[in-house]
C-alpha cells in the first residue's frame, strides 16, 4: 500500500511541477544606431552592445525571441538568436494580450525601441510604472515575471 501511495504522490508532484505557468520576459532596447534615418543599421557601439547582450544572456534558455521589424532591433538580437539557434519572430508591441497568451510559461527575449519597450512592459504588468527611455540610454533591461495573478517587474540599468 505504501508503494502505491508513494507512486501516486510522485505522479501528483510531477504533474504540479510540469504545469509551470511562470512566464519570464526580458525586454531590451536596440543598440546604438549609425544615424537618425528611418531604418538605420547599428553603429560599431551598437554591434558591441549586441555582443554584450549575447554574453549576458548566455545562461538563459529562451523559448522565443521577438523583435520589431527594423534593422537595428534585428541586428541587436541576432547574436543571441544565432547562439541559441532560435529564429527571430516579428511582433506588434500593441498586441499584449495575444503575446501573453502565446508565451504562457515561457522565457522570452523582446527587443524594441525607446518608446515601445517601456509601454509594452507597462501593458504587460498592468500599470504605468516605466517612462520612455532617454535617447542616449541603451542598457536598460526590464525583467517581468508572471505567475498566475502575480506580477513582478524590475529594471536593471547596465552601461
Amino acid at each position: 500500500m505504501k508503494k502505491y501511495l508513494l507512486i501516486i504522490a510522485l505522479f501528483v508532484l510531477q504533474t504540479i511541477f510540469s504545469q509551470n505557468n511562470t512566464s519570464t520576459y526580458y525586454f531590451i532596447r536596440h543598440g546604438e544606431k549609425i544615424d537618425n534615418s528611418k531604418n538605420p543599421d547599428l553603429s560599431k557601439s551598437g554591434h558591441e552592445r549586441a555582443i554584450m547582450w549575447n554574453d549576458l544572456f548566455a545562461d538563459i534558455q529562451f523559448d522565443a525571441i521577438y523583435s520589431t521589424d527594423y534593422k537595428r532591433t534585428i541586428q541587436t538580437v541576432s547574436p543571441t538568436a544565432l547562439s541559441k539557434n532560435i529564429s527571430i519572430t516579428k511582433y506588434n508591441p500593441k498586441a499584449t494580450e495575444t503575446f501573453k497568451k502565446d508565451n504562457l510559461g515561457k522565457k522570452v527575449l523582446i527587443v524594441g525601441h525607446s518608446n515601445t519597450i517601456p509601454s509594452f512592459v507597462n501593458q504587460i504588468i498592468g500599470q504605468k510604472k516605466y517612462s520612455d527611455i532617454e535617447d542616449d540610454v541603451f542598457g536598460n533591461l526590464y525583467i517581468v515575471t508572471l505567475l498566475d495573478d502575480n506580477v513582478s517587474s524590475q529594471l536593471l540599468k547596465l552601461k
